[in-house]
């Protein structure tokens, strides 16, 4: 199989850990940051701004989003603009639609306009693509984020709609496409085949990229090895007939 090393596809780390933002952001492999307001409650963040900075701290030159969480247009595009204002690397994430269902269209292009850099997020179809593509302006770099992971949940291959979405954005050759959420390593194989720009890994599957291209006989020993320490650390026993006798 290929190595990581003949990827095309770029890789995001996706999480609020910051001691894990630093240290993954000493592996080259990793070519930009994403977070959003969900990781950051389960790291335990409680200073918004002051947890940005500090991640901005630590990735002065790749690209990190980070999330408006307002959910009134009017104040999610002053978020938007405050949050663009942290550093030039910046990408602001903007949900498609609201909590009432509302299209974030509008928004995009006002931001977009103004050369604000705006990662779209939640997205899961490709007429939400094609409201994206429609809002963003040609002149101004954007990410599209599909939740192809949450697509895969519901039963459904996200490769032919993530073909489709890549096919919407030909039109805004400065939209990358981002294969969000996945759920293995593997993923991040598919989402290159199809020619996806990014994908973004949350810190746990990243942990895996050492596994890739293993030799599956030596795979194998390696796990029987585990399942045997484990027992034994458990002290696990059972009475046969041959221990009794």
């Amino acid at each position: 199989m290929a190595g990581i090393e003949s990827l095309r596809i770029k890789i995001f780390a996706d999480g609020a850990d910051l001691d894990g933002i630093a240290k993954l952001y000493k592996n080259p492999l990793i070519k930009g940051f994403t977070t959003n307001p969900t990781l950051m409650n389960k790291a335990g963040v409680k200073d918004y701004e002051s947890f940005a900075r500090e991640v901005l701290k630590v990735v002065p030159d790749r690209p990190v989003s980070f999330e408006v969480f307002a959910d009134d247009f009017g104040e999610m595009e002053a978020q938007a603009r405050v949050i663009a204002s942290w550093g030039r690397n910046v990408n602001v994430k903007i949900p498609i639609t609201n909590t009432k269902g509302a299209s974030a269209g509008p928004l995009i292009k006002r931001l977009s306009a103004a050369g604000v850099v705006v990662n779209v997020t939640a997205i899961m179809t490709p007429s939400q693509v094609k409201t994206v593509a429609e809002a963003l302006d040609p002149k101004t770099p954007a990410i599209v984020s599909v939740f192809a992971g949450r697509v895969a949940d519901t039963g459904r291959d996200p490769v032919p709609l993530m073909t489709e979405c890549r096919d919407i954005l030909k039109s805004r050759p400065k939209a990358e496409l981002l294969w969000a959420s996945p759920r293995e390593l593997l993923n991040i194989f598919h989402a290159d085949g199809m020619g996806c720009h990014i994908i973004t890994v949350t810190h746990d599957v990243l942990a895996k990229l050492a596994l890739v291209g293993k030799d599956l006989d030596e795979y194998s020993l390696d796990t029987v090895k585990m399942f045997y320490k484990d027992a034994t650390a458990a002290g696990f026993t059972i009475r046969t007939r041959a221990a009794a006798e």
